[in-house]
């Protein structure tokens, strides 16, 4: 019997479970382990294919009758922000953004709950606790940062810092060729703001600043309300059958 190399990723099918984001449809996902030395190569291979990394899993959609979640990324040296997202970056001018290790904090932990208790009280990460948290947080073998909101305080203009209240926070990837957005969290009461749109147009210049193409933005999927702000960002690139297609404008 022929047996594969250790490092070789193997690949699952999950069971039909009903769709998060379609009613009336089912969806199954295609995962694998990221472990070990070879995880953040298999995960930028993975990404560019239309994979998400959740902990140390790599999953992507394999359902069988529906191909509606898309991945998209945006090629940060194209855009340009329009009226409505310039306006969002003026109304958070009084916030500073911090990229720091994936450590976890009680504090991020206080607006994780509050965030999960407003906006996804029935979803199926409600009843995370503070060690659930931690595991989100710490479980990666890639690159993985934390970038902290936060409002700014009186020595914000001497270092670049604040110890001000975080407002939002989002865990994040580095890629070979971009920033992944894994998952992001918001204090509720702050949602005036735009605070999801902040940090997308945030992380689309510190991508920049930083040298790499892309900010991967995980699946759109078009008729879903959940989704329909990622279709904003333009240009933005699909993964679509034949590969990335451009799809060009300005962004809102």
């Amino acid at each position: 019997m022929t047996q594969q190399p250790r490092d070789t990723p193997q690949f699952y099918l999950t069971a039909p479970t009903p769709c998060p984001y379609l009613p009336g449809q089912s969806e199954r996902k295609v995962f694998t382990h990221l472990v070990g030395p070879k995880a953040p190569q298999l995960n930028d291979i993975l990404t560019q294919g239309g994979f998400r990394r959740s902990q140390s899993i790599a999953y992507r959609p394999a359902c069988e009758t529906c191909r509606a979640c898309v991945s998209v990324r945006v090629p940060v040296a194209d855009f340009r922000p329009g009226r409505s997202f310039r306006k969002v970056m003026l109304r958070n001018r009084d916030l500073v953004g911090e990229m720091r290790p994936a450590i976890p904090t009680s504090e991020q932990y206080s607006t994780f709950r509050a965030y999960l208790d407003a906006r996804h009280r029935a979803g199926g990460m409600a009843d995370m606790t503070v060690l659930d948290y931690a595991m989100m947080v710490e479980d990666s073998h890639v690159k993985t940062r934390l970038v902290e909101y936060r409002k700014r305080d009186a020595d914000t203009a001497i270092n670049g810092r604040s110890k001000g209240d975080i407002v939002a926070c989002v865990l994040t990837d580095i890629l070979a060729d971009g920033l992944s957005l894994v998952y992001s969290f918001y204090e509720p009461e702050e949602a005036a703001r735009s605070l999801g749109t902040l940090v997308i147009l945030d992380h689309i210049a510190r991508a920049k600043t930083m040298g790499l193409p892309y900010v991967y933005l995980g699946y759109w999927v078009e008729g879903s309300t959940k989704m329909d702000y990622k279709a904003r960002f333009l240009p933005q690139e699909r993964l679509m059958p034949e590969g990335w297609v451009r799809v060009d404008g300005t962004g809102d």
